[in-house]
């Protein structure tokens, strides 16, 4: 069976995880830049930057990688303070796009969490498993977004296309 989805490899993005207490990092962040979303498994976008909250006190701010080296310049990961880190990440994720009428049924196949959209809305992002691969999964509008560790990138690249049966460009 054939589905109906286009697949495709996101170019690099500029990635920075941020660790530490809510208010440290949001006054750290300044009015530079979207506050920081305070529910777990949420994601907040603005100005061209994607802050997700990943865990307790953990988030990445992902944004185009021609913007790397504003953002490390705004950050100042060097001269944080010591309740903080901010450790640049843009070389370890690789995203994907799952897009059309299909995608859950893809996702579905690839992922046992429950990316159903009245549980799994736009607004939310999670780690989980893809074909047994820690994975960042994030709703788009038309289906998903994953990122994958670099290193597994091909594999799961070749796991979906056989899922979705070529759909990959």
């Amino acid at each position: 069976m054939s589905y109906d989805v286009m697949i495709s490899r996101q170019p690099i993005s500029a990635i920075f995880d941020l660790k530490g207490p809510h208010t440290a990092l949001q006054e750290w962040l300044g009015i530079a830049f979207p506050a920081l979303p305070k529910q777990i498994n949420q994601q907040i976008t603005g100005d061209g930057v994607c802050l997700c909250h990943i865990g307790p006190d953990h988030w990445l701010l992902r944004a185009e990688i021609l913007r790397e080296e504003a953002l490390k310049s705004a950050l100042m990961p060097d001269r944080a303070p010591s309740e903080i880190s901010i450790v640049q990440i843009s070389d370890s994720l690789v995203f994907f796009t799952i897009e059309g009428p299909d995608a859950e049924q893809i996702m579905s196949i690839a992922c046992p969490l429950d990316l159903h959209s009245t549980r799994f809305d736009q607004a939310f992002t999670s780690f989980s498993t893809a074909f047994g691969v820690k994975t960042l999964i994030s709703r788009m509008e038309r289906g998903f977004e994953i990122g994958v560790d670099a290193s597994y990138a091909n594999m799961v690249v070749d796991y979906l296309e056989r899922a979705s049966l070529g759909a990959v460009q």
